[in-house]
């Protein structure tokens, strides 16, 4: 058994009762447990300048990179709580948020409205955003109101969370339902030879648990030695026995 770290499927060619993956793998079959799928950050709703570009960040890879900044951080979640007070070790925070309740654990929101270095803005929705001589001038607009405030900024950051999708597996030919991959009682897909388990596949009566997609996976791999060795007497393991 080979593992491979850090990557990344771009795509899969049936060719010859086998798979060819990226053009340098090959394989008598396929197992997908992207889980919800791949994640990408929710964008920032406004068009951003090219001159600021760089000042918008949608992860924090370094917090002391802030010190002695005015940053934005928009959101209202965990990771906005998170980064929020992550930051204000190093910067003056804004948090910015279209609510006046969080989403995030309380002990956080209670921390954060009892940081003097955190300025909570709510309910405000980013209205508009320009470059004011190399920093981030952004307008809000209050929920509900024809009320705006205009603040600079040096940098912001988006945590509005995350959006998955599995549609990338469509270009592989697997038929998707209700963006889930679409499985049999053999949690194979539209595509003979490709399997699926866990939280990305779909079917009638599918509960979201864990403890569903380990089963799956059982299933899955049973499934699959059953193609590959369909003469070998497999030896299957149970709470009965």
């Amino acid at each position: 058994m080979t593992i491979i770290c850090n990557y990344k499927v771009e795509n899969i060619i049936h060719e010859d009762s086998q798979f060819i993956i990226n053009d340098d793998l090959i394989s008598k079959t396929v197992l997908i447990t992207t889980g919800n799928g791949a994640f990408k950050p929710k964008a920032f709703p406004l068009p951003i300048p090219t001159s600021i570009d760089n000042k918008l960040s949608y992860f924090v890879k370094n917090p002391q990179d802030y010190q002695n900044k005015e940053v934005a951080v928009l959101g209202g979640g965990d990771s906005a709580l998170d980064w929020a007070l992550e930051l204000s070790q190093y910067a003056k925070v804004s948090l910015i948020h279209r609510r006046n309740q969080f989403r995030g654990l309380e002990s956080n929101v209670e921390k954060v409205k009892h940081n003097s270095q955190i300025s909570v803005l709510t309910p405000y929705l980013p209205a508009n955003l320009i470059d004011n001589s190399g920093r981030c001038e952004l307008s809000l607009k209050k929920v509900g109101t024809d009320e705006t405030k205009t603040i600079v900024f040096d940098n912001l950051i988006v945590a509005y969370g995350f959006r998955a999708n599995n549609r990338f597996v469509k270009k592989w030919g697997i038929e998707l339902e209700n963006d889930l991959i679409k499985v049999d009682r053999k949690m194979e897909t539209s595509v003979k030879g490709i399997f699926a388990a866990g939280d990305s596949v779909g079917y009638d009566g599918r509960v979201p648990i864990i403890g569903i997609g380990f089963g799956e996976a059982q299933v899955a791999i049973t499934s699959i030695m059953q193609t590959i060795f369909p003469n070998k007497k497999m030896t299957i393991h149970s709470t009965s026995i």
